[in-house]
């Protein structure tokens, strides 16, 4: 459906679009986003003294399990053979930014599932980091990059 909701039939109703015509190619996307997280949770992360254990793995493998399953979360979404996650995790003085590429060779893009990888790994981060700090927020959740398929490769300024 040129210009309009893929996602959405003439009439109205919801339903899975048909990709089965699409070629397939090699895919990736790049999504991040961040928490903002007090002075006292950066430095029990950086000492290695959070009650929970080791928060930076355990965000990386929660991001990494998401990606895996995003098909099993958004309704309309293609399950796809994935065959790359990384998550990048960067510290700085008022926060956490969370970085995620998904790949595949695939008739459809990845874009749900950088965004899912970092939005779980962001929700890691909090429930790790809640006892130490009540005001984190979690935010600019986006794509950042896509490369790959019909509509050709972008990336954010």
């Amino acid at each position: 459906m040129t210009g309009g909701l893929s996602h959405v039939t003439g009439s109205g109703d919801a339903h899975m679009v048909d990709v089965s015509a699409k070629q397939i190619t090699v895919r990736s996307a790049t999504a991040r986003g961040r928490i903002s997280v007090n002075a006292a949770a950066l430095a029990a992360i950086a000492e290695g003294t959070v009650a929970k254990g080791d928060v930076l793995a355990t965000a990386r493998i929660a991001g990494i399990m998401a990606a895996k399953r995003t098909a099993e979360l958004i309704p309309l979404c293609h399950p796809l053979p994935l065959s790359g996650v990384t998550i990048e995790i960067m510290a700085d003085d008022d926060g956490i930014e969370v970085v995620g590429t998904a790949r595949t060779a695939a008739q459809t893009g990845v874009e749900m599932e950088a965004i899912t990888a970092v939005s779980v790994a962001l929700l890691t981060l909090y429930d790790m980091l809640k006892a130490l700090d009540k005001m984190m927020v979690i935010g600019s959740i986006r794509v950042t990059e896509k490369r790959g398929g019909k509509s050709g490769d972008w990336t954010a300024p």
